[in-house]
C-alpha cells in the first residue's frame, strides 16, 4: 500500500516535523489531517529553520503535494502568515491543497479558550482549538466552503456572533465582537487563500488509485488523544492513527503503514501527570540540550526518562508497524540511561498504561538502568557504525515495546538520520 501514517507516540512534540520534512523526499503528497496552530513542527534544512504550524512539513519540497485536511481547524489569519513567510525565504505554495470541509478557528474561539484556560488549566495553547471543535461537534461552526459565499455565509454568522457575544458578555464580562468588522476581515481572508480551496478528499483519493505515495502527519502524540489520551490534559482531536482517516477522508483499508515516532526519552507540555518526570539536574539536562522549548509558545518541556509503558500503549492504539526513534544524540553524554518498565502503583506493579488520571498521577516508575555511549554520535550514518551501548539500548526498546525501529535520528538536520527499513 502507498499510504504511510506518521504519528507521535508520546505527548507530542517527538520530532515529527522532521521525520516528515524526511520522509517527503520518497512522498508524492504529504497530508496533515488534524489539529491547528497550536500545532508546531520544527524543520532544519541546510542552516535555516523553519517552524510551522498549520502547512505540512512537507512544504519544503515545492514539488510535492500538500494537504490541510477537513480535520483541520484554520486560524485563516495564522495560515496566511505561514504562507507569506514561506515566500518571504523563497518556498513556492503553488502545490499546497486546503480543504473545502476544514473548519475555521473564529476570533471569539480563542477568546473562549484563553477565558476557559484561566479556569481548568488544562494548559492550553489558546489559539482557540478547543471552542472550534466544540462548535464543529455542536453543529455550530463554520467551513471554509461556508465563508466561500458570502451571502450564505452572513446568515448564519450574524446570529452565531450575537449568541457569543451574550456569552461573553453576560457570563463572562467580557467584551463582545463587532460583527461587521470581523464579517470585513474573513471576507478578505478566504480571498487570499481561495486559490488553495479544492476538495482535498478527492484529491488524496486520486493520488491513491493512481499508485502515489501518500503520507498522513498528525500534529500532537497519542497521549493527547481525546479519546486516548491524559483525558482532560489533551488536545481536542485525534492525533492517533485512527484519526487520519477521518481528518483526510480515506478508508482504513487504504494504509499500509503506521510508523511511530518517539523520542529517545519523553517530554510533555502542559498540565497533567507524568510518571518518568525527572525535576532535578538531569532533567534540566535533557531540557537545555535538546532545546525542549515548545515551538508554539515557547514554554519549557517537562522531560524525563523514556517510558516503554507509553509506547506500548501507543503501539497497541495506533496498530504501529514501525518505531522512529528521534533525538538519540541528546544522551551522548550521560554514563547512564535509564528505561521506565513498568509503574509501582498502591502496591501492585503495573505493565499496562492506566486509564485514569487518579491512577497515574500516583504511579511510580520502575526503572531498568543500561550504561551510556558518552561519545558524539552525530555524525554517524550507518546503524552498524552506532556505538554498541546505543544499539542496545535501541534493542530494549524494541524488545519492550514490541515494534522494530525503521528509522533514527542523530540530530536535527536531514542528513542526521538513519534510515534501517524502506517505509514506502
Amino acid at each position: 500500500m502507498p499510504a504511510v501514517i506518521l504519528v507521535g507516540a508520546q505527548w507530542g512534540d517527538e520530532g515529527k516535523g522532521k521525520i516528515t520534512d524526511y520522509l517527503a523526499d520518497e512522498a508524492d503528497c504529504i497530508v496533515r489531517y488534524q489539529g491547528g496552530s497550536n500545532a508546531g513542527h520544527t524543520v532544519e534544512l541546510d542552516h535555516e529553520k523553519f517552524m510551522l504550524h498549520l502547512i505540512p512539513s512537507g512544504i519544503l519540497h515545492p514539488e510535492k503535494i500538500c494537504v490541510i485536511g477537513n480535520g483541520v481547524v484554520i486560524d485563516l489569519g495564522k495560515l496566511i502568515e505561514e504562507i507569506d513567510g514561506l515566500h518571504q525565504r523563497g518556498i513556492s505554495t503553488n502545490n499546497l491543497r486546503i480543504s473545502s470541509r476544514a473548519s475555521v478557528v473564529m476570533p471569539y474561539h480563542k477568546k473562549l479558550d484563553e477565558i476557559e484556560d484561566r479556569k481548568h488549566q488544562i494548559g492550553t495553547t489558546k489559539r482557540g482549538i478547543g471552542p472550534t471543535y466544540a462548535d464543529k461537534i455542536s453543529r455550530v461552526g463554520f467551513r471554509i466552503n461556508d465563508l466561500t459565499n458570502a451571502d450564505y455565509f452572513l446568515q448564519r454568522f450574524a446570529p452565531e456572533v450575537g449568541m457569543k457575544n451574550r456569552l461573553l458578555q453576560e457570563f463572562y464580562g467580557e467584551a463582545g465582537f463587532d460583527l461587521e468588522e470581523m464579517y470585513g476581515q474573513l471576507m478578505n481572508q478566504i480571498e487570499m487563500i481561495r486559490q488553495y480551496i479544492t476538495d482535498t478528499s478527492l484529491l488524496v483519493h486520486a493520488n491513491l488509485r493512481e499508485g502515489r505515495k501518500v503520507l498522513f502527519e498528525g500534529a500532537q502524540g497519542t497521549l493527547l488523544d481525546i479519546d486516548h489520551g491524559t483525558y482532560p490534559y489533551v488536545t481536542s482531536s485525534n492525533p492517533t492513527a485512527g484519526g487520519a482517516c477521518v481528518g483526510a477522508g480515506i478508508g482504513p483499508t487504504e494504509i499500509g503503514r503506521v510508523i511511530g515516532v518517539a523520542k529517545a526519552y519523553t517530554t510533555r507540555v502542559g498540565e497533567g501527570p507524568f510518571p518518568t518526570e525527572l525535576l532535578n539536574e538531569t532533567g534540566e539536562f535533557l531540557r537545555q540540550r535538546g532545546a525542549e522549548f515548545g515551538t508554539t509558545t515557547g514554554r519549557p518541556r517537562r522531560c524525563g526518562w523514556l517510558d516503554a509503558v507509553i509506547l506500548r500503549y501507543a503501539a497497541r492504539i495506533n496498530g504501529l508497524t514501525d518505531l522512529a526513534i528521534t533525538k538519540l544524540d541528546v544522551l551522548d553524554d550521560l554514563p547512564v540511561v535509564k528505561i521506565c518498565v513498568g509503574y509501582r502503583c498502591r502496591g501492585e506493579l503495573l505493565k499496562e498504561f492506566p486509564e485514569s488520571n487518579y491512577i497515574l498521577q500516583d504511579c511510580i516508575p520502575e526503572y531498568i538502568e543500561m550504561p551510556g555511549w558518552q561519545q558524539d554520535i552525530s555524525g554517524i550514518t550507518e546503524y552498524g557504525d552506532l556505538p554498541e551501548a546505543t544499539r542496545d539500548y535501541i534493542s530494549a526498546i524494541e524488545e519492550l515495546v514490541g515494534v522494530k525501529q525503521a528509522l533514527v535520528a542523530v540530530g536535527p538536520k536531514r542528513n542526521q538520520t538513519i534510515v534501517t527499513k524502506s517505509l514506502f
